[in-house]
């Protein structure tokens, strides 16, 4: 099969090319400038092929049938069963005359060669910036209901879309790729564009401040984001389909994030404050406008662009951070269905966006060299390390069990019952990792001790402890009065038995010069949730003396990690119904802080809104126990807490469900 690509050494042509070659008895006849030829034979050398397979075609977007020679035309004459059009100009600081002559004219000249030389298929590569700004949902069928075209970019994108469904005398289909990012796995990008314009913001504000305070960010616009391998594949995908002639693709993710969520997703890679609490756009509406213009007059125009060139953001970004539209992709969906191709979650690769970025991409990278060390990987963290986890056999133990033993740590499981534990253990041989599993209560101090006594026996020693297993109560203390024990039972397993298995483990590591401790925490020690005084009391404890101990052994090799968890979908939550209906983060995330905490060894590892609740308990008290209060009230004891036999609530109310959006992963 012969393909003809536009494009071809652009960052999405790139990618492409390496696909359709991939195809049995491809050739691919790549559109050059002439003097750009070393661009296809880098191409050729990465995808170790010959020139036979990947041809040059001399040519200018800007010429008459791109500039084609007549040698070349009748030789290509009738060859061409896919002509795949990807040349423009994607860039929002390009004047208008440039991006009128190369996507709408050269779009005209390609269709014209597409033509001349009897392509069976045209596949124009558009964007969702043909909709314009239009306000609302705009679907894969629409495109003369675009709104708010008077930017340069998204004029030429719509009218050069229009040349094809007006003009194209040979079958056509159009793609609309949304916000394109980096490669999901390696994170590969070739210029600055879209999200990464707020990278050096981000940077700059880590550089400023530490990564736990809190800021505030704002909710607003639409932004859907999409890596450039799943632009690629989907495209090679849906263009080799029988049906899809003069139809429309959106290549687009299936939420939209907004800026607020943008910005805190970029943070949490870039181990900067993030904004846990963000306002939505609209309030500024709410704004008296006398008011906005003074603002405006008070901020010449002069200081915002420097500030903006201070952190390379062009001015013209600034009027799409309200963006307004969504995409239907059903169309799309339907086509990609059964193939495995989608769109992964942007919080998945945002690590690879970031660290490519920095290394590659970030203009005063070499000034930044000397003082970016990089980390080792958790293989190189946990590589001959004794790691002992309790809880081990559900939640976030047994998801930070796998997690660590796939990593090449020798993992020993701890729990109650020996059914789970041989369980645990026959998944973590599954995936050719190393464990032992042993029984032990934590609530009980001579089980912990039979405990180390067996497992320094078997292995000498024990490197990493990650105290994991506990016991919640939610239960306010009104309905507490006559159960004193509840306070006792989880301070013996939260506190004692915690604490007993780090005195007993710690001579040992203090003797070989290393030892890391991990202690599994809870947000509601940060936030003082009502509800919890049992709970959070218990961790509380054990957090105060991590603080203490941390600065008696810190010269010893001794490091000391509390993860104060937000809500974790465990089954130390289920008896609890109301969470079935308020945000939670998953086992495999918490296990992710826990996996972060081996690889960074930070003395803390909390969520931002955890950390602004800390805050606020300091600065302003009397305000954050209104807040606390009014949370109180507006959520119940269950009726187990009450002695009652409990029924699952089909839905919450719109209060609580508010409220539970607004303080996400508190315990309510």
């Amino acid at each position: 099969m012969n393909y003809f690509v536009t494009g071809a050494t652009g960052f999405i042509g790139r990618f492409l090319v390496a696909r359709l070659l991939k195809r049995d008895n491809a050739r691919v006849f790549a559109l050059v400038r002439p003097g750009s030829e070393y661009k296809l034979d880098a191409m050729r050398r990465r995808l170790c092929v010959e020139e036979s397979r990947l041809v040059p075609i001399s040519g200018d977007l800007t010429k008459k049938l791109l500039g084609v020679n007549k040698r070349d035309q009748d030789d290509l004459v009738g060859q061409i069963d896919h002509f795949f059009h990807l040349a423009a100009i994607y860039d929002l600081n390009a004047d208008e005359n440039s991006q009128r002559y190369i996507n709408i004219e050269g779009t005209r000249q390609t269709l014209k060669l597409a033509e001349k030389l009897d392509a069976k298929c045209f596949h124009h590569m558009s964007s969702v910036a043909a909709g314009g700004l239009y306000d609302g949902t705009f679907t894969e069928d629409m495109f003369e209901e675009a709104e708010g075209l008077d930017d340069p970019y998204l004029l030429t994108k719509h009218e050069a879309e229009a040349l094809v469904r007006q003009e194209s005398r040979i079958p056509w289909r159009i793609y609309r790729p949304s916000l394109v990012v980096g490669h999901s796995q390696t994170g590969e990008m070739d210029k600055i564009d879209g999200p990464y314009y707020f990278f050096k913001l981000i940077q700059k504000i880590k550089d400023f401040l530490p990564n736990w305070i809190p800021l505030v960010g704002l909710d607003s616009g639409h932004f859907n984001i999409v890596p450039v391998d799943f632009v690629a594949d989907a495209l090679d995908h849906i263009a080799h389909r029988k049906d899809g002639n003069g139809q429309c693709f959106h290549l687009t993710a299936d939420r939209s994030y907004n800026f607020g969520e943008v910005m805190d997703i970029i943070a949490s890679a870039a181990q900067a404050p993030r904004m846990p609490v963000r306002l939505d756009g609209k309030v500024f509406d709410a704004v008296p406008g006398f008011v906005r213009r003074g603002v405006s007059a008070l901020t010449p125009r002069m200081l915002i662009n420097q500030a903006l060139e201070n952190l390379d953001i062009p001015p013209s970004v600034i009027k799409f951070l309200a963006f307004p539209t969504e995409y239907d992709n059903q169309r799309a969906r339907a086509a990609l269905e059964g193939s495995g191709i989608e769109v992964p979650e942007l919080e998945s690769y945002i690590q690879q966006l970031w660290d490519f970025w920095e290394n590659h991409l970030d203009p005063d990278r070499d000034s930044r060299e000397d003082e970016l060390q990089p980390l080792p990987s958790l293989p190189e963290r946990v590589e001959d390390k004794i790691v002992l986890v309790t809880g081990a056999t559900s939640g976030i133990g047994k998801a930070s069990a796998l997690k660590l033993a796939r990593a090449g740590a020798t993992v020993l499981v701890v729990a109650r019952t020996p059914e789970k534990l041989e369980e645990t253990l026959h998944e973590i041989k599954q995936l050719g990792g190393t464990a032992r599993a042993y029984r032990c209560d934590v609530s009980n101090i001579d089980s912990v001790d039979e405990l180390v006594e067996k497992v320094l026996a078997d292995y000498g020693r024990v490197d990493i402890l990650v105290n994991n297993a506990g016991h919640s109560i939610r239960r306010s203390v009104v309905h507490s009065f006559s159960r004193f024990h509840d306070f006792e039972r989880t301070m013996q397993l939260n506190y004692f038995g915690a604490l007993r298995l780090i005195m007993k483990l710690m001579p040992g590591m203090i003797e070989r010069g290393f030892g890391h401790v991990i202690n599994i925490s809870s947000i509601g020690v940060l936030t003082n949730a009502p509800r919890f005084s049992a709970y959070v009391a218990s961790k509380a404890a054990l957090d105060s003396f991590t603080r203490c101990a941390a600065s008696e052994l810190a010269h010893q090799g001794i490091y000391f990690t509390t993860i104060n968890m937000p809500l974790v979908r465990t089954p130390m939550i289920a008896p609890t119904k109301l969470y079935n209906h308020v945000p939670t983060i998953s086992p495999n995330q918490a296990a992710d802080m826990i996996c972060d905490a081996i690889v960074r060894r930070p003395k803390r590892i909390a969520t931002s809104l955890g950390v602004l609740g800390q805050v606020m308990h300091f600065i302003t008290p009397k305000v954050t126990e209104t807040i606390m209060n009014t949370g109180y009230k507006i959520f119940s004891d269950s009726a187990a807490a009450m002695g009652r036999k409990e029924a699952t609530p089909k839905k919450i109310s719109r209060e609580q469900a508010a409220f539970s959006r607004l303080f996400k992963g508190i315990h309510w």
